[in-house]
């Protein structure tokens, strides 16, 4: 951030592009804003006017026990540069999980004691909101210590930021697989192949166009994502910086989608893979494929497979190639190898392909 010093206080301009104005008052404590300003004159005139009050003799720390959770929350919001999905999901954690506890509560007042009796009154049966309540909470906490609005994070219960899968993956076989693509109508059929065996996850898969399959070279480029605010379409980037990427075809695919792109896509270059079944320039609704999808997976003997399931079938498929850490990471857009990690260890059949070779060495040096 940008930070303007003055004879008196301070002006940062945060990423969003909005200014936050700060002063140090005459006891000697730090305070802020209870919100942040259009224009950096507008900061600018709410310092003035508290140092006119200072002068009067009429000052008062009114603006530091004013602020509250729930005004600086909304502020730390409001200042992040997020993907809409990300700001969808902070917004909905703050409404429903943490301002209802927290939101008129003075910043300072929030103590471990009270964060631990809001832990526990969370949902015990769905871990993954917990974590991500928790997380949230902290997250602003965390920015409020560094803002100097408090002066330690009362954030920090063990464990609470990790939750434990309540589904086991269970990839789909290759038998499995063969029946699913199968089952599903002719044109869901190559966008189900590349979601298995390119492990492309769902709003890729609906962005790509036309001009991001280069058949004669065998490569997807991933470049974008779609997905679904509050009844919109947004396009933007993948996931994670690392979602950008190149994933080679395997070549026993690349004659369904040379036939794919050739009998199916309209709109040249820019022509959407697999958009609406109605409108070839509208974005596929996850409702739309899953109503096929759900008989598909019943033929297929597994009623229990989810399609990101078939992004992890594709992951554990390429770790069983024996690629390293790295390569998957590349291959599926991880920015981190925690998740890549896990489909190694979970790679069916591998631990004894490796035992076996282990006796073959064996055998062979005594010899």
């Amino acid at each position: 951030m940008a930070r303007t010093k003055r004879s008196f206080g301070e002006i940062d301009k945060r990423a969003s592009g909005r200014f936050r104005a700060r002063y140090t008052g005459p006891d000697g404590q730090r305070h802020s804003a209870p919100h942040t300003f259009d224009t950096k004159a507008d900061a600018e005139t709410w310092l003035t006017l508290r140092r006119s009050e200072i002068i009067r003799e009429d000052w008062t720390p009114a603006s530091t026990s004013r602020m509250t959770f729930g005004v600086y929350a909304e502020t730390w919001l409001s200042d992040r540069p997020l993907k809409p999905t990300t700001r969808q999901h902070y917004r909905s954690l703050l409404d429903n999980q943490i301002l209802p506890t927290f939101d008129t509560v003075p910043m300072k007042a929030i103590s471990p004691a009270m964060v631990r009796k809001w832990h526990t009154s969370l949902p015990a049966d769905r871990p993954t909101l917990r974590a991500h309540a928790y997380g949230l909470l902290r997250a602003v906490l965390q920015t409020a210590l560094h803002d100097g609005e408090i002066t330690s994070n009362p954030v920090h219960i063990r464990g609470a930021g990790n939750a434990k899968r309540v589904k086991k993956i269970e990839p789909a076989s290759l038998a499995e697989l063969e029946a699913l693509v199968a089952a599903m109508p002719e044109r869901y059929t190559v966008m189900t192949l590349l979601a298995a065996w390119c492990g492309l996850r769902f709003g890729e898969l609906t962005e790509l166009r036309r001009k991001d399959v280069d058949v004669k070279a065998g490569v997807i480029k991933v470049r974008r994502a779609v997905t679904r605010v509050e009844g919109e379409y947004v396009v933007g980037t993948p996931k994670s910086d690392a979602g950008i990427r190149d994933v080679a075809i395997p070549p026993h695919l690349l004659a369904a989608v040379k036939s794919h792109l050739a009998d199916n896509i309209t709109g040249g270059r820019d022509g959407l893979l697999f958009p609406a079944a109605g409108d070839p320039a509208k974005h596929l609704a996850p409702a739309s494929l899953y109503k096929v999808f759900y008989r598909a997976r019943e033929a297929a003997g597994r009623p229990d497979l989810r399609w990101h399931d078939l992004r992890h079938t594709g992951a554990v498929l390429a770790a069983q190639t024996g690629a390293t850490l790295a390569e998957l990471m590349g291959r599926l857009g991880h920015s981190t190898p925690q998740a890549a990690l896990r489909y190694q260890h979970v790679a069916g059949g591998r631990d004894a392909q490796i035992a076996a070779a282990l006796s073959a060495l064996a055998e062979g040096g005594a010899k």
